[in-house]
């Protein structure tokens, strides 16, 4: 009896704590509540499945307890007993199963008006860019990136010279606009991961991965990575902030493009490589002061 009670107490407790639990969803902030939809029926199978098996473990210790001078009946194998399990579990199963490939098939069949953004990883901070002007992503390629090209855009693309490049910076994204969001690793394994969107992808090195989304509501919040990417995988966190069309239109103005990040880049590499500046009369004059050992002076 005790035993019973006991079976029956953990199953009462978990179906309250399930419904009083204060790690409840976080609030969405994009158009995926499909996926917290399939949890939820995830929920209700495993549960329901939980809860039978409990209380039917609490009656056969109550009507198969022991007791002087009765056996057990020897049955190896119960036929219908088997089809009826196997029926019943191949129907949870697909419960399960259908709703999530129905809002997957959804989550990577991307609108044709969807705006395009790319998410880089690296350890251990999240960078991204923006096709510009003429709306499309330049090529890029892993062995092109150095200091001065960090994303590695191929500069023999004239598609990538608009390029709006964000390293380490906040990810910006406009309202009630949908976004396809393509992401790539450059050395390991990180998953970009939003839990206000519902979203989450790994990012593959060598492959580009993706999904899309459509933000529902302005704000803050927090991107994680969700894969195990190293001694830093714990500060690899970054923003996603959504803004109205004015806002998104000011900020994307502010930034600067691929073309202007090589000039920049080219600049400051001649400055440091030469002498001095080209000037109208040629190159400023450099003059050295060296102290004279023997006179303490010092000479030009």
């Amino acid at each position: 009896m005790v035993v019973a009670v006991i079976l029956i107490l953990i199953v009462v407790g978990s179906v309250v704590f399930h419904f009083m639990s204060p790690w409840w969803w976080t609030p969405i902030a994009s158009n995926w509540g499909y996926i917290d939809d399939t949890i939820i029926i995830t929920f209700w199978i495993t549960g329901t499945v939980f809860v039978a098996v409990i209380l039917f473990m609490a009656y056969c210790v109550l009507k198969f307890q022991h007791k002087e001078g009765r056996r057990a009946t020897y049955e190896p194998e119960n036929k219908k007993l088997e089809w009826w399990l196997t029926g019943l579990t191949a129907i949870g199963v697909a419960g399960m199963l259908a709703p999530g490939l129905f809002v997957w098939n959804q989550y990577v069949s991307v609108p044709e008006d969807a705006d395009v953004v790319e998410v880089l990883g690296q350890q251990w901070q999240w960078s991204y860019r923006y096709p510009g002007e003429d709306g499309v992503l330049g090529t890029s390629d892993a062995r092109l990136i150095d200091s001065d090209n960090p994303f590695g855009v191929n500069p023999n693309d004239p598609n990538g010279q608009d390029d709006i490049l964000v390293e380490g910076d906040d990810l910006h994204l406009p309202i009630d606009r949908p976004v396809k969001m393509l992401l790539r690793s450059i050395d390991v394994l990180h998953d970009f991961y939003v839990p206000q969107f519902r979203a989450k992808m790994d990012l593959v090195p060598g492959a580009v991965t993706f999904f899309w989304l459509t933000p529902t509501r302005t704000g803050a919040f927090d991107i994680l990575c969700a894969e195990l990417c190293g001694t830093g995988h714990h500060i690899m966190r970054g923003t996603v902030i959504v803004d109205n069309a004015a806002e998104y239109d000011e900020w994307m103005s502010e930034q600067e493009t691929f073309a202007e990040l090589a000039a920049r880049a080219k600049a400051e590499e001649k400055q440091q490589a030469g002498l001095g500046t080209p000037t109208g009369d040629g190159f400023e004059k450099k003059v050295s002061l060296v102290v004279n050992e023997d006179t303490a002076k010092p000479i030009q």
